[in-house]
């Protein structure tokens, strides 16, 4: 009996043995699937730290979007590679010591192929700690170039331009993308700024009266040159007219004008110098 009920736990140890080992190892996958697999959302790429590597590989490719497996002890740190964009409102001196307040917005984004140096050297923090402190540098260095006027008025594409050319040049080193720098908004004091609008209209009312001095000068010269032409053309005329000249002339047209049908009637040698004289009836 004894002997028999030996034999029926091995049996079913045997059976139990491949379930236990089937359940164990789902219970294993089950606690250790978030450590062995990571999604990659759209917009989005990963930095592998291998924990029994080398840490962060920079000649290793950032995971591309979607499933992945991973080894449980590495881990996967996820960015974001879509464009983003970021508001600075900063106070700036002038050139002449006046304060200026400035709204700037930078769009940026990391560059994908460097995401291993970038999470190595700065990591995920990069906008706080590199993108607002290069955007708030260059804008400094390039305002404290410039006059009031100049910024409020004709400087203001140069400026920008300036700005994302400086800001650009920091980031490149740091691998983040600068894709665009606006100015939203430029801010004088009242007074200031009450003075500048006021400069400008004086040098606009001064630009249209140029303009209409220049118009008439020119219209002057027109008429000048015109008048001048006709009296050369009168004086051209005056010249080739000889009396001879104009008896043919008379004589001719009263010729056209007794073969017409109107009644009229001509005197010979009734008109001045002897020319004929025509009467309507």
């Amino acid at each position: 009996m004894n002997q028999n009920s030996q034999v029926h736990n091995e049996l079913n140890m045997k059976k139990v043995l491949p379930i236990a080992v089937i359940v164990g190892g789902i219970i294993i996958l089950i606690v250790f699937w978030s450590k062995m697999t990571v999604t990659i959302g759209a917009g989005q790429a990963g930095v592998m730290f291998n924990t029994f590597g080398k840490g962060i590989d920079l000649e290793e490719q950032p995971l591309g979007e979607g499933f992945h497996f991973i080894a449980p002890w590495n881990k996967v740190y996820i960015y974001s590679v879509r464009q983003k964009e970021k508001a600075e409102e900063m106070k700036m001196l002038s050139s002449n010591g006046l304060e200026i307040y400035i709204d700037v917005s930078a769009w940026f984004r990391p560059v994908q192929s460097k995401l291993p140096n970038l999470h190595k050297t700065i990591g995920k923090d990069y906008e706080n700690q590199i993108v607002v402190p290069a955007v708030r540098a260059a804008a400094r260095s390039v305002i404290g170039r410039y006059t009031p006027e100049e910024i409020y008025s004709s400087k203001r594409d140069a400026i920008q331009d300036e700005m994302y050319a400086e800001t650009k040049k920091i980031l490149d080193t740091k691998f983040v993308y600068l894709d665009r720098m606006l100015i939203r908004s430029i801010v004088l004091p009242q007074k200031l700024k009450d003075a500048i609008e006021s400069k400008l209209k004086q040098e606009q009312l001064a630009l249209e009266y140029e303009f209409k001095l220049a118009r008439a000068k020119k219209e002057a010269e027109r008429q000048r040159i015109a008048a001048e032409g006709e009296a050369a053309a009168n004086k051209i005329i005056n010249s080739s007219l000889t009396d001879n000249l104009l008896k043919m002339r008379g004589i001719e047209a009263t010729i056209e004008l007794s073969e017409s049908q109107n009644s009229k009637t001509i005197i010979i040698g009734g008109g001045k110098d002897g020319l004929p004289l025509i009467l309507n009836n």
